[in-house]
């Protein structure tokens, strides 16, 4: 693995990791499984990874993991914390060998790292942080001893944990994500309960729930949610979109596709 020795607290960093063969074969919750064009599934990464550097971030590319379907979601292997890492423990058996290339990664960059460990799962895709507040989402693949020892770790370094009920959709942020001033976006139909965040502007899209901060005026989001750009952009938000639907077809969005380390 050809990993440059990056300075995490003054470069913005994204990793990423490339589809695997079997990507057709990843697991849905939610939704029914259709076909899924690996082709196209390769050419669309490439597109969201060039959008990232021409952003300005610079791309840090996981060992890639052949023969692990989910492996492409990269987001709920490791959650980064400013200048520390916590290596999740993943809810579904089949996704847990994912987890040893992305803490290669991070220790690579020289990033601290922290472990959860079973009988506690949580997946990153259920985190959620907006400034010193980290929303954990309690789903079907993060339990309450995961969010505990996830709590464990960020106290001593000033982060509040609050748990958030999931039910409608596989992760907290095909939910629910955030603008760069904090302001909590989600389509209703997916949120269980839109009173636990202050201020929550609902979307029109379902593909519209989901936005990567770029910077504090501009966020990458999926180009299946129009209205939903335009919303942002009418907030005054520079809007990059990509698309991204045989990802969206395995219950992915922009988010899950990179770990932001800035």
């Amino acid at each position: 693995m050809d990993i440059p020795a990056l300075d995490p607290a003054a470069r913005r960093i994204a990793l990423v990791r490339r589809p695997a063969d079997n990507l057709a074969e990843g697991q849905l919750t939610h939704i029914e499984r259709v076909p899924v064009d690996l082709g196209l599934a390769r050419t669309q990464w490439d597109g969201y990874v060039a959008a990232l550097a021409a952003e300005g971030w610079d791309i840090v590319e996981v060992e890639p993991a052949p023969s692990l379907p989910d492996s492409v979601f990269i987001e709920d292997a490791v959650i980064s914390f400013g200048d520390v890492a916590v290596l999740t423990s993943p809810g579904a058996p089949t996704r847990r060998d994912e987890t040893s290339g992305a803490e290669a990664a991070v220790r690579s960059l020289g990033v601290p790292v922290h472990h959860l460990v079973l009988p506690g799962t949580l997946d990153g895709g259920d985190v959620l942080k907006i400034g010193r507040d980290v929303y954990v989402g309690r789903s079907l693949r993060t339990n309450d001893a995961g969010i505990d020892q996830l709590r464990d770790i960020l106290a001593p370094l000033g982060y509040t944990v609050v748990p958030v009920p999931i039910s409608k959709v596989l992760h907290l942020k095909s939910a629910v994500t955030a603008l760069p001033d904090g302001t909590v976006i989600g389509y209703p139909p997916l949120v269980d309960d839109s009173t636990v965040f202050d201020p929550f502007l609902p979307v029109p899209e379902e593909y519209g729930t989901a936005v990567v901060v770029l910077a504090p005026d501009a966020v990458l989001m999926s180009s299946a949610a129009p209205l939903s750009a335009a919303l942002f952009a009418a907030r005054g938000y520079r809007v990059v979109t990509v698309d991204i639907s045989e990802f969206e077809k395995l219950e992915g969005c922009v988010t899950c596709l990179s770990v932001r380390i800035r």
